[in-house]
């Protein structure tokens, strides 16, 4: 068991040693960000498969009935954060402003279509967040991570703990 604080050890460089060739990985967090693929694109680009849950309901129509509810038109319809959070999280602004979202936005697509699965917890049960690599060397799991997003892997002083099995 390790202790990663993202001071003195950071989690997305312990991501970038533990994902190997041939690795599974699945995660249950609030949000992803295609700024995290690009910081592990070389790694993800690596693994098996990626079995992602986003652990809120996230890119589900909210209560789906088979009647229609007659409602009011809106001009402006806000997002949920979890879905905003897709193409970067307020504290991911200097990487937005590179300009470089459409392609980063590309390549994560092109690799979702190929190795990722999305779900969505729907029910109203809370869920641990976590991520967990089975690779060849043995499995790893972190506990507990705030999302799937740069400023999560590198930049938040978050404490998560390394359980290797």
């Amino acid at each position: 068991m390790k202790l990663i604080d993202n001071t003195n050890r950071l989690l997305g460089e312990d991501l970038k040693h533990t994902i190997s060739r041939g690795a599974k990985l699945k995660i249950a967090a609030a949000s992803f960000s295609i700024y995290a693929f690009e910081a592990l694109k070389s790694e993800l680009s690596k693994v098996d498969g990626l079995d992602f849950i986003f652990t809120a309901p996230t890119f589900t129509p909210n209560d789906v009935t088979d009647r229609q509810i007659k409602q009011r038109r809106e001009f402006f319809i806000p997002k949920s954060n979890r879905e905003k959070s897709l193409y970067g999280t307020e504290f991911e602004i200097q990487l937005r402003n590179k300009l470089t979202q459409r392609a980063v936005a590309r390549e994560c697509a092109d690799w979702i279509r190929k190795k990722a699965k999305f779900r969505s917890n729907t029910t109203k049960a809370p869920m641990q967040q976590f991520m967990h690599v089975a690779g060849s060397e043995g499995d790893v799991t972190y506990v507990p991570i705030n999302g799937f997003t740069a400023v999560d892997l590198v930049t938040v002083p978050q404490r998560v703990v390394r359980l290797e099995c």
